[in-house]
């Protein structure tokens, strides 16, 4: 090869360009001058390169396969991981409950407890309500021929829904704890004060006549009270939770707003009659008093 001049390379390189340019603009001339010949002339080009394509896009594709392989290894690695300790410490907590489990056991039987009836229930299907006197309600696909009365009370998976308001043979309306009608008295599990949770007809209920000297701590947890025999006690409904300052308002357990099954609980009230007191005396009708002859009052020393 013979050699060349760096004032040749050069004039070479500064051409390189303008031919190229030269070359497309022929190109493209002739494709629209010959266009049969250019589009198969095209065709030809196209199908020798299609191995060579078909070659770079597998490989491409496989390179993106390892990427996402080693990216999801790494994934199921953390998640192992942090399965491994939540497997652990849940592990822990099973044996804390099983030994509290054994010594609740224990102490009942020291006690001779005896154990509380357990309530009747239903499950029914839950479906929209079609309307009504309430704003947060909802239909229940169970009635009076399914043991469903007024006043039982109603469960989700995990707390409190409402209670039963009206009845049919085979549906019943369940007035949700968020409806502005509902008014229920509470106790809050840490500072051990009673209230009362009033709907608003949003998702968070607020906490009303609370002591003021006992003001709910955020997020203790909120069960039912029993007062005056409206609820069973400590059915859980919520956790205290402040949307502004002084105004604790119960974040539900139970996602109200996707209700798909109910349980409709019949806790009866007691049906024991206290006995009576030691010494206890019945109260007397009250006697009438004696009727007086009617007599005239007359100054001393006119009496006759």
């Amino acid at each position: 090869m013979l050699p060349v001049s760096i004032q040749v390379r050069q004039a070479l390189a500064k051409l390189v360009l303008p031919a190229l340019l030269l070359l497309s603009v022929g190109i493209m001339i002739g494709g629209q001058v010959e266009k049969p010949v250019a589009d198969r002339a095209r065709m030809y080009v196209a199908d020798g390169l299609a191995p060579l394509w078909s070659l770079l896009a597998h490989g491409q594709n496989g390179a993106f396969e390892i990427v996402d392989g080693l990216r999801e290894a790494r994934h199921l690695a953390q998640e192992n991981s942090r399965l491994q300790a939540e497997n652990a410490n849940l592990r822990r907590w099973y044996e804390v409950a099983i030994s509290l489990a054994r010594e609740n056991d224990a102490l009942k039987t020291e006690l001779h407890w005896v154990p509380e009836p357990t309530p009747a229930f239903v499950t029914g299907r839950v479906v929209a309500d079609s309307g009504g006197i309430y704003a947060r309600a909802v239909l229940l696909v169970a009635g009076t021929q399914s043991g469903v009365q007024t006043g039982n009370i109603a469960l989700a998976a995990d707390g409190l829904a409402g209670r039963v308001t009206e009845v049919g043979a085979h549906a019943a309306r369940i007035l949700l704890i968020t409806d502005i009608a509902s008014r229920l008295p509470v106790l809050l599990e840490s500072s051990h004060a009673s209230a009362i949770m009033a709907g608003d007809n949003s998702p968070t209920p607020h906490l009303l006549y609370y002591p003021q000297d006992a003001r709910p701590i955020e997020g203790e947890r909120v069960v039912t009270g029993g007062q005056a025999g409206a609820l069973p006690a400590g059915i859980p409904i919520g956790r205290v939770h402040y949307l502004h300052a002084g105004q604790p308002a119960v974040q539900p357990f139970a996602a109200l707003d996707h209700l798909t099954m109910l349980r409709v609980f019949d806790f009866k009230p007691s049906e024991i009659e206290p006995p009576e007191a030691p010494g206890h005396v019945p109260l007397a009708h009250p006697r009438r008093p004696l009727a007086l002859p009617f007599k005239t009052l007359l100054p001393p020393g006119q009496e006759g």
